[in-house]
């Protein structure tokens, strides 16, 4: 069994079709409820910023966080591939760029590259993956594969678990010069710089969910997706912490 065998569309709910939309207030509503669920309450992740987590388990973490970051752009780009829209694939192809970097602009991988520095891992333990566990890999090649093959705006509504990020960035940008003060301080620029990009795409990405998910089978649908991504991060968590137990 692959990622591509098991996760090549979100599991949809089985919705009466006569039963009415939600407005649109309600919708959004009922789409940032779901950070309940969100990965900032995995107890690794509470763990990691309140200074639990050993230096062993940082490395670890900033490791396989790294195959999530360089198969973003993959991930957008599939978006853009299946995208007749021009005027949207205008704007989101500033994600690619915001990661792979563009002129002078070292991009999120780069800056993400530059953590691993500071906590002290070698370029090419990063880059070769070697840390990288089943688990996370599955689940992140899993996330990629359905934004080839879903329809564009379900792959944007994926997306929508950027709505909870800039928390999440502003939590560790808080407590992990105190917790971790052997951290290199520039090396959390990634932290820094995802709150604004962040709200930024997460406004392209509701006008697109908000505007395409009417009625409400749809809106049902756009649900489960966000829980489909939300299970994706949480699932990376789950495994990071087996791996890495101390």
């Amino acid at each position: 069994m692959n990622a591509n065998d098991t996760f090549g569309t979100a599991p949809s709910s089985a919705t009466d079709a006569n039963q009415a939309a939600w407005t649109r207030e309600e919708f959004e509503a009922r789409l940032r409820a779901k950070g309940t669920a969100y990965h900032i309450h995995h107890p690794f992740n509470v763990k990691m910023n309140s200074g639990g987590c050993s230096r062993e388990q940082i490395r670890g973490w900033v490791a396989n966080r790294f195959y999530y970051q360089i198969n973003i752009p993959l991930k957008d780009a599939a978006v853009l591939s299946n995208c007749p829209d021009r005027d949207t694939r205008r704007r989101w192809v500033q994600r690619i760029l915001d990661h792979d970097g563009y002129g002078d602009q070292e991009g999120g991988i780069e800056t993400w590259a530059r953590l691993a520095d500071a906590v002290g891992l070698s370029r090419d333990d990063l880059w070769s993956q070697k840390m990288v566990t089943p688990g996370v890999r599955f689940a992140v090649d899993a996330y990629v594969n359905f934004a080839r093959r879903a329809p564009w705006q379900e792959a944007v509504c994926s997306s929508l678990t950027e709505m909870f990020a800039p928390q999440i960035h502003r939590d560790r940008l808080a407590g992990w010069p105190e917790h971790y003060p052997w951290i290199e301080s520039a090396g959390l620029a990634y932290f820094r710089s995802r709150i604004t990009l962040a709200q930024r795409d997460v406004l392209h990405g509701l006008e697109v969910t908000l505007s395409h998910f009417t009625r409400r089978e749809q809106q049902d649908r756009a649900l489960d997706i966000l829980q489909f991504k939300l299970d994706i991060l949480w699932t990376m968590l789950d495994s990071i912490e087996k791996a890495f137990p101390q």
